[in-house]
């Protein structure tokens, strides 16, 4: 199942975010693909709103994973931007996250396709500056 959304301004990208944090279910496994700088982080900050986790999300790029457990699900969520070879995913025990009870979100998927399961559900986020510096198409794919 493909899902194609626009979005017009960083809240509603949140937005977006937050219904799909609502929706979420344990074991998930989210691919989130996009270039620098399109909302990535704002679209977690949503999903993390909709699983109920208060406090501050932010982009764990210098530690691979941020784990976050006081919503209704743990949340996980990885950014393997400077991951420098897959072998750092098992050295943090990644299939613990992926296969528990909780709800993983990997920013720069791509960079390690070979690990993802095959269920991931798959975000991706682009800019169309013609369409207005705020406007996002994101395309959400379901095995």
């Amino acid at each position: 199942m493909r899902k194609e959304i626009e979005t017009h301004s960083a809240a509603e990208t949140f937005a977006l975010g937050e219904t799909i944090g609502r929706e979420a279910k344990p074991g998930q496994v989210y691919a989130l693909l996009g270039d620098l700088g399109v909302g990535k982080t704002v679209l977690i900050q949503g999903v993390a709103k909709g699983l109920g986790i208060d406090g501050p999300v932010n982009s764990p790029t210098f530690t691979i994973v941020q784990v976050y457990e006081n919503g209704r699900l743990p949340f996980y969520h990885f950014d393997v931007y400077r991951i420098g070879d897959v072998e750092e995913m098992d050295e943090i025990g990644y299939e613990e996250y992926f296969y528990g009870e909780g709800v993983s979100f990997v920013e720069w998927a791509n960079l390690v396709e070979e690990i993802m399961p095959k269920e991931t559900i798959r975000i991706t986020i682009e800019k169309d500056l013609e369409k207005g510096f705020d406007y996002r198409r994101i395309g959400i794919v379901q095995p």
